[in-house]
């Protein structure tokens, strides 16, 4: 089978091209879109995302924050995960979504969620790849390492903030494009051949316009993104719009109440050529919620015994698989959880 080509055409960012690019443009024959279409779903979470992509109906990924949210959406039925940076930052270290955790910080968060269900695709905030070339092909391979199916990695500067926040500044076309070529170069590199799938997101709509965004993707397609993801696009029409454009690549859109973008439920986004939705913060959102009602229940009332809601400790732990451990023990020939 013929190698990945990496000859690129490159465009300078000093104004917007009126023209895609037309020669240069990224190719790896074993992962063309016609090659997932057929067979069962794999247990290989990349390959299976790339199934999922490549087959009829809209991905849905809900956000999570911890393993605690993680159990929660694969009790529920969803068949891909979504770690957001926002809200691995604020679990992990309660923190706002201000470029301030790090890899490891990220890493270790992917590596704990795909753990739950080997099976099932998490895709993960990147952020920017966390520096420059090496950087951003570490990143790749450290993620393909703890079992992450996907990644994004955006155009804004390293001092980035999240998606749906005002003020966000972006690096040039060259050093977006950069950063693709990066990632795309470190996943073929893994050894056997890697079905880790690279998103390519730009931050450019807000600050340079929809026509520079829409370009900024044509080109990280081009450069081998497996999907373009476009953050805080604003209207059902813009969202259309982008969708044709960019054909046939995937698209991506990242609902979050209250956020820039509408919230659009996962049968309208499909509806309107989305091929991934993503609820960011749904998780961490409702946990804070919830964890504020519990906690001034307790101060007001000095007891957890109303916000429980009748579920004792062997409950909870049956949602974080406590009955699949005991199994395993058992048929390991264990005997230390007989009765718990």
């Amino acid at each position: 089978m013929p190698a990945p080509s990496y000859s690129y055409t490159l465009e300078t960012a000093s104004a917007p091209a009126p023209a895609a690019v037309e020669a240069g443009v990224y190719y790896n024959p074993r992962l063309d879109p016609k090659n997932f279409l057929d067979g069962p779903l794999s247990p290989i979470p990349s390959t299976r995302l790339r199934q999922m992509l490549a087959r009829p109906g809209i991905v849905v990924a809900p956000g999570i924050c911890d393993g605690i949210s993680a159990r929660a959406a694969l009790e529920a039925g969803f068949d891909c995960l979504y770690q957001s940076g926002a809200a691995t930052t604020a679990s992990r270290m309660g923190q706002p979504d201000l470029a301030i955790a790090t890899l490891n910080d990220f890493v270790g968060a992917g590596q704990m969620v795909s753990s739950l269900d080997t099976s099932v695709p998490v895709i993960a905030d990147a952020d920017v790849g966390f520096g420059g070339p090496a950087m951003v092909a570490r990143t790749v391979r450290q993620y393909a390492r703890a079992g992450i199916a996907a990644l994004h990695i955006e155009d804004q500067v390293q001092t980035k903030r999240c998606g749906h926040l005002l003020g966000k500044q972006v690096v040039s076309r060259e050093e977006f494009l950069t950063r693709i070529r990066a990632a795309v170069i470190a996943r073929d590199s893994i050894p056997g051949g890697s079905d880790f799938v690279i998103i390519g997101r730009t931050d450019s709509a807000q600050v340079l316009g929809m026509d520079e965004a829409i370009e900024r993707l044509k080109l990280a397609a081009a450069a081998g993104a497996d999907v373009c993801f476009i953050e805080g696009v604003r209207t059902k029409e813009l969202l259309e719009s982008t969708v044709a454009a960019l054909a046939p690549t995937p698209v991506l859109v990242n609902v979050i109440s209250g956020g820039l973008t509408p919230s659009f439920t996962y049968p309208e986004a499909e509806q309107m050529g989305a091929k991934i939705i993503i609820f960011s913060l749904v998780s961490c959102v409702a946990m804070l919620h919830a964890c504020r009602t519990a906690m001034r229940s307790l101060k007001k009332t000095g007891t957890d015994f109303t916000t429980a809601q009748g579920m004792d400790p062997k409950q909870f732990f049956e949602v974080m698989g406590l009955n699949e451990i005991i199994e395993l023990d058992a048929k390991a020939g264990g005997s230390a959880f007989q009765v718990v």
